[in-house]
């Protein structure tokens, strides 16, 4: 996993909507990627396609929440340029009068401490490389309440306080900590796995928006942002389509 002269970026969450789209473009901007997911054939697909195209690609499937499998994972790494936590996702939209402490707890897991195992076990690779980022996606979730948000809130909440956290621990090292909070982004999945495969509901969400955001839009950002010259750490990129004011101001055309 550890080939010499080409940075190495590792991706959580790759299997699908932004993590797959962040493995393709930081494949083509020079990294060789490791695909992380628990989807096995999926990573697995993504590889033969990079590697097809002539990108340098590796598929190892993970729970980012298995703190002895992240461990072991993470073994395999003398050094490391990139790590894009993007693991996570939401579950339910309801009240915090009646929201399901499991969904709550599963979320809180994979966004916050599946963020935190792999940035505990890569941080040393990453700083031996002399050059490492740090990618946390977090959202506007993070960043300002909704209805029937409170427990993804919560969640990105703790993700984007790791971030800031981690920024003021290492300051001095050369590691940079980079937090992208994207908004309403469309994907085959985000709102689909939120209502437990209901349709209808997902679509809602996107109803009458002209331009959502693409995992592309997003990827191109995170890409950009890892990119740039090693002394320019970029601490906060919150992006929002244009019809989209707030987390609670939508242009909708109905």
């Amino acid at each position: 996993m550890t080939a010499p002269g080409t940075p190495i970026a590792v991706i959580t969450g790759a299997s699908s909507g932004i993590g797959a789209a962040t493995a393709r473009q930081l494949a083509a901007a020079g990294y060789r990627v490791v695909l992380t997911a628990r989807r096995k054939d999926r990573i697995e697909a993504l590889a033969a396609e990079l590697d097809a195209a002539g990108h340098q690609a590796t598929a190892y499937a993970l729970d980012v929440t298995d703190r002895a499998a992240v461990d072991e994972f993470a073994s395999a790494f003398r050094t490391l340029a990139v790590l894009v936590n993007n693991a996570g996702g939401a579950l339910g939209a309801d009240p915090v009068a009646t929201g399901d402490p499991a969904d709550w707890r599963q979320m809180f897991e994979v966004n916050v401490i599946g963020t935190l195992n792999m940035t505990q076990a890569l941080l040393p690779a990453l700083t031996a490389s002399g050059d490492g980022t740090v990618v946390v996606l977090s959202s506007t979730a993070g960043h300002s309440t909704y209805e029937g948000g409170a427990g993804y809130v919560a969640a990105k909440n703790g993700a984007r306080v790791l971030a800031e956290t981690l920024r003021l621990e290492i300051v001095g090292t050369p590691v940079r900590v980079i937090e992208v909070a994207p908004g309403m982004v469309k994907t085959d999945e985000f709102a689909t796995t939120r209502f437990r495969g209901d349709t209808d509901k997902a679509a809602k969400v996107y109803a009458g928006v002209a331009e959502p955001l693409s995992a592309d839009d997003v990827a191109d950002t995170i890409t950009w942002a890892c990119t740039r010259p090693p002394h320019v750490n970029i601490d906060l990129l919150v992006v929002r389509p244009r019809a989209q004011a707030s987390n609670t101001k939508v242009h909708r055309e109905l």
